[in-house]
């Protein structure tokens, strides 16, 4: 009884069309599926030729399967980052390499910077070797350092009237 109804609806052109649409609809969602997941895959180095087959034998499921467990990044994102770290690790370790007012290249051993004469750091008074500003002792030959002396454009204290 149930198929009498419905064999008017299922015989009809329309229902012909649109069940064939839905075929040819299938086929493509699953292959763009494949083609994409294939194309994640190997942007983020995860084995795409696996990927793109469990796409193809689990559609949809394996697609999400593929979602869950796909790397978070893409490689060239990855190595990318590692380069920034590596020449950002690299630039850390050039202690004092750069001029800390005009940031230019400077050597680790200079006293001033030759581009904007800032004085960077001080010799040692008895072995002649470059210190920085804040050492009250020469590491090299431990020789006690001078406080740095007033330079010219600070105003000297006035001195204090003796008591009397």
């Amino acid at each position: 009884m149930m198929g009498d109804l419905l064999k008017p609806i299922l015989s009809s052109a329309e229902f012909k069309l649109g069940s064939q649409l839905c075929i040819v609809f299938f086929v493509v969602f699953t292959f763009a599926l494949i083609f994409w997941t294939w194309r994640d895959a190997d942007r983020r180095g995860a084995m795409p030729w696996f990927w793109a087959v469990v796409v193809a034998i689990f559609n949809v499921l394996g697609w999400m399967i593929y979602l869950v467990v796909r790397p978070p990044e893409y490689a060239d994102d990855a190595r990318e980052r590692e380069l920034e770290i590596r020449s950002k690790e690299a630039e850390l370790a050039r202690d004092g390499a750069t001029c800390p007012s005009c940031l230019k290249s400077v050597e680790p051993d200079y006293l001033i910077c030759p581009y904007c004469m800032k004085k960077l750091k001080k010799e040692c008074a008895t072995c002649g070797r470059a210190l920085k500003m804040s050492w009250a002792v020469c590491p090299y030959c431990k020789t006690k350092q001078q406080p740095p002396q007033a330079t010219a454009t600070e105003t000297p204290a006035a001195p204090v009237p003796p008591k009397g």
